[in-house]
């Protein structure tokens, strides 16, 4: 690890860089200006410009209308910086991963790094000031960036709303410009529209709530644009046309460039977003530190991690998540070929307990310890028409989660639907009256090796099984068709849970689980078991919709994760694959 400042000398030179003179707001402010004087939509209907030329640069998706405006030779020009500037490094770490799990799949067990114990034990540094409008995080709701959703999203009545390029959303072409035109015009004021179909109009409320985006992971490319041959990385694409277009906008409306940062794995993962944040900042004129970032902790090998995370990215970090689903993913992941680590049905991997409860304590005592925001997991609960009795149960089940959440000292937490967000809003209000909880230090709180990598109680059973079978399917069925928030089975589910269905499979079959009732889990049962769960789900979505989706490749892809020989990372890269077919311009 590079040789860092001293605590001392650090405190100094941010303190320094904090007095730095007010953001240059001119631009953003000219550019509402003339926004506002446009009608909503009035670009909608216009055929597709040409797509500026920028050397080394190549757009390879179909260009629909409004595109030439994200896809400027300017913006081109600033992802083409990007890609040639931190691509190498990106895809060094994305080998240094590798090369990590094949010591995991040795017998190595993670750990906290012992090089860096000394930032751990030093007890004097903090992360840099926190924006005003990012204090007070109680209730975050998150979801894809459709134009309905987004304006739906901001007048919740939730506090933040997670604008999300990556697991809750597919990443077609179209959705992904789509959803930066729909961002582009939240700043410019042009985001209200009527719905063609239903004729309602849809228009920001007087107290939208706070817009935080989070683009891709490090891992995930984006195939319809390449910079010298080579697709460019998701994670720059989202980031990078998001922050030219509307940071001197959101900073001249007294907000900011705010992100959420998924699927990290070390420190070093950290410190490339952080040798980006600075580069963006310099290239765009706005201060350093004004772009904020929140990472979630969803990887086992980051929990090991978490002072390092904040340590490097100090300037530029507001807090850190307890992004539970893809935890239990990762945990699934790290020990794919560990036997000692085989989990239950993932029903009975709770929070609070197992792994689960070292992990969420660790998170508030790490992130209050150094003055950032602990914020809690998703409640993917969705209401349930037409039985009010199982609906009144669903919120209870919601409600306990963010008691347990505040008692842990969270200072905010998840919901996927607006429905949820009095519920979860009346349980931190009463229970959280000031603004958030990082006073609540929590130094008695001690978290070993051994109690992140406790495994929970339970059973393995062919319920369970059955439930991965559909809900897997059906969850990548809709991502190729495009969507990437699914209700099913009244929770609202995105990538996570189809990347443990699948790799709970996977394992149990690797490790001949025995089902309760004496059933053993073999290649062969699980192929009858798949094709079984098949025509329960045409039965339940109707033969005709099952036949207008994409069944038959999400199947293939679903037995293919499972049975594969060698543990697949990630079910999005070979599914991107499939999407990618007949989508280039």
């Amino acid at each position: 690890m590079p040789k860092r400042a001293t605590a001392g000398k650090k405190a100094a030179a941010r303190k320094k860089k904090h007095k730095i003179s007010k953001p240059r707001r001119t631009r953003g402010k000219v550019a509402a200006k003339r926004a506002s004087k446009r009608k909503p939509n009035a670009q909608a209907a216009r055929k597709p410009a040409a797509i500026a030329s920028v050397p080394g640069v190549v757009v390879r998706g179909r260009i629909g209308p409004r595109y030439a405006e994200i896809l400027s030779c300017d913006a081109l020009a600033f992802l083409a910086q990007l890609h040639r500037r931190f691509d190498g490094n990106r895809r060094d770490l994305l080998a240094a991963r590798s090369e990590r799990q094949k010591r995991f799949d040795a017998g190595e067990l993670p750990d906290f790094p012992p090089e860096t114990r000394h930032i751990r034990d030093d007890d004097s540094w903090r992360v840099a000031p926190i924006p005003a409008d990012l204090t007070d995080r109680r209730v975050e709701i998150t979801g894809p960036v459709d134009r309905k959703m987004i304006v739906n999203a901001l007048n919740s009545g939730a506090t933040h709303y997670m604008a999300d390029f990556e697991d809750a959303n597919s990443p077609t072409w179209a959705n992904n410009l789509e959803g930066q035109i729909n961002l582009k015009d939240r700043w410019q004021g042009q985001i209200d529209f009527t719905d063609p179909h239903t004729k309602k109009r849809y228009a920001i409320g007087p107290k939208p709530a706070v817009l935080i985006v989070r683009p891709r992971g490090w891992h995930l490319p984006e195939a319809h644009l390449t910079v010298d041959g080579a697709p460019i990385s998701g994670a720059l694409f989202d980031f990078g046309l998001y922050v030219f277009h509307n940071a001197n906008a959101q900073l001249a409306q007294g907000s900011g460039p705010y992100f959420y940062l998924p699927k990290l794995e070390s420190r070093h993962e950290a410190r490339l977003w952080n040798e980006v944040f600075l580069f963006a900042q310099d290239k765009l004129g706005i201060p350093n530190g004004s772009i904020k970032a929140t990472v979630l902790i969803e990887t086992l090998p980051a929990a090991f991690e978490m002072d390092e995370i904040l340590w490097e990215m100090s300037d530029h970090i507001a807090g850190m998540n307890a992004g539970r689903w893809d935890y239990i993913f990762s945990f699934i992941k790290t020990f794919a070929k560990n036997s000692n680590y085989v989990l239950p049905d993932r029903s009975q991997v709770v929070m609070g307990e197992g792994f689960l409860g070292g992990y969420a304590s660790l998170l508030v005592r790490t992130c209050h310890r150094r003055g950032a925001f602990a914020m809690g997991g998703m409640a993917a609960q969705i209401p349930i028409k037409n039985d009010s009795q199982a609906n009144a149960a669903a919120f209870a089940k919601v409600r306990a989660d963010k008691e347990r959440e505040v008692r842990d000292g969270y200072d905010g937490t998840w919901v996927a639907h607006p429905d949820l967000v009095p519920v979860a809003k009346e349980v931190f209000d009463r229970l959280m009256p000031q603004p958030n909880q990082t006073d609540r230090v929590r130094l008695h709180v001690r978290v070993l090796r051994d109690d992140l990598l406790k495994i929970h109680k339970g059973t393995k059973t062919e319920a369970g099984v059955r439930l991965n079978i559909r809900v897997g399917v059906q969850y990548i069925d809709a991502w190729l068709r495009g969507r990437g928030a699914v209700p099913i089975y009244n929770l609202m589910e995105d990538a996570a849970t189809a990347e443990i269905s699948r790799a709970q499979i996977w394992q149990w079959i690797k490790y001949g689980a025995v089902l309760e009732g004496g059933v053993k889990l073999t290649a062969e049962f699980f192929e009858r078991a798949l094709r079984q769960e098949m025509q329960v789900v045409k039965r339940e979505v109707g033969a005709a919709n099952y036949a207008r989706g994409r069944f038959p490749e999400a199947i293939k892809l679903f037995r293919e994760l499972s049975l594969s020989r060698e543990f697949v990372p990630f079910l999005t890269i070979p599914a991107y694959e499939l999407m990618l077919t007949g989508s280039f311009g």
